[in-house]
């Protein structure tokens, strides 16, 4: 019996390790995907028909992703619940580059998640 209870023990400190290994990882894309908006130069980030500059978008999607809360635990989650549209109007959010072309949010930060992850390898 105490030989499973200490194996059991074991099996539960490794578990945790991993989650929390994985958390880490999560909240390292994360990290980057709010840098990568914040710090994307000349571009317009628009939400709801307002154009804002990259520190006022990742302060937005910031304050998402601290009411989110636990909904929010990996980069998939954070793009497909924070940064992709808006929660109130539901209309998609874009971002203008200063040559005028237009993406919406959820293709920049699916390509940005690309990027980090072909890197971080």
């Amino acid at each position: 019996m105490k030989s499973i209870l200490v194996a059991s023990f074991v099996v539960l400190a490794l578990f945790s390790g991993v989650v929390n290994a994985q958390e880490d990882i999560e909240k390292k894309r994360i990290d980057f995907l709010l840098s990568s908006v914040e710090n994307m130069g000349g571009a317009k980030f628009i939400r709801n028909g307002t154009e804002h500059d990259g520190k006022e978008a990742a302060a937005h999607l910031r304050m998402k992703l601290q009411k989110a809360g636990g909904k929010v635990r990996t980069a998939d989650d954070f793009i497909r619940l924070c940064a992709s549209k808006s929660f109130l109007s539901g209309k998609p959010y874009t971002i203008r580059s200063p040559d005028g072309k237009t993406v919406n949010s959820e293709q920049f930060f699916r390509e940005k998640l690309k990027e980090y992850d072909s890197t971080a390898k």
